[in-house]
């Protein structure tokens, strides 16, 4: 009943208590370049084939992006849900608002000056060129 087994994550480094029977880094990170490559490699058939529907592709392709991205994350970032991976999560979640306020900011900005910027057919002939 004292069995003191320690369970951690694929991204996990093993900690100075756990014993020497977890996987080495070299295994891990060989496991994650393979699931990485098959997904990369599903990607190319899925964007190329005839098989699926139309329609389809892009919620397939959304779905490999999606575990592509948990797949670094774990694997070779070694973000977890372990409490020694709280910063490194707090960090991913503030780089990814940083780009959602840059790119949102963007297309606003360029979204108000197509608008501003188009003139309509009805303008004045002061406001046309003249040739």
């Amino acid at each position: 009943m004292t069995d003191t087994r320690h369970e951690r994550a694929p991204g996990d480094r093993p900690s100075r208590e756990m014993d020497s029977s977890a996987p080495s880094e070299l295994i891990v990170y060989t496991i994650g370049l393979f699931v990485a490559v098959l997904l990369t490699a599903t990607s190319f058939w899925t964007a190329n084939t005839t098989v699926l529907w139309p329609g389809g592709v892009f919620l397939g392709l959304a779905v490999l992006a999606i575990a592509q991205m948990g797949i670094h994350l774990v694997f070779f970032l070694h973000i977890t849900s372990g409490p020694e991976s709280t910063n490194n999560v707090l960090a991913l979640a503030f780089g990814a608002l940083i780009v959602l306020v840059v790119i949102s900011g963007t297309m606003w900005i360029v979204a108000d000056m197509n608008a501003n910027m188009t003139m309509s057919s009805g303008a004045p002939m002061s406001m046309r060129m003249e040739h």
